[in-house]
């Protein structure tokens, strides 16, 4: 019990605390996106995606890159094109806007451009 006391009393502890009842602590993204029922707070995490998508497409383009990690990018990128695509439908179910067909002009995903990197000319 005393234990527990004291670690309640950690800086750490009472500015977490603090944070919480201010309401400044970060939501994190759901794990299924069938799981926010919200039409802003899914295009949040659509626009969250994008950011990171752009991100380590930056990251995948530097010369410098070992093959395995330019690999691991690869892999990421690719994760969060899917997840994006699972946060297009739940919006459309929410009443909002069909991402697909507003960019469905590309000529191929942007994937199979990333393994065209990996495999050479």
């Amino acid at each position: 019990q005393a234990r527990n006391a004291e670690k309640a009393m950690t800086a750490l502890a009472r500015f977490r605390q603090a944070q919480l009842e201010e309401g400044k602590v970060k939501e994190r993204r759901p794990f299924l996106a069938s799981e926010c029922s919200e039409l802003p707070k899914a295009e949040k995490w659509r626009r969250q995606i994008i950011s990171e998508i752009s991100k380590k497409v930056a990251q995948i383009q530097n010369a410098g890159l070992g093959e395995f990690r330019i690999r691991d990018l690869n892999d990421e990128i690719n994760k969060l094109l899917r997840e994006k695509g699972h946060w297009e439908v739940r919006i459309k179910e929410l009443g909002g806007p069909d991402y697909a067909v507003i960019f469905c002009e590309c000529e191929s995903p942007p994937q199979v451009y990333l393994v065209k990197i990996l495999d050479g000319p």
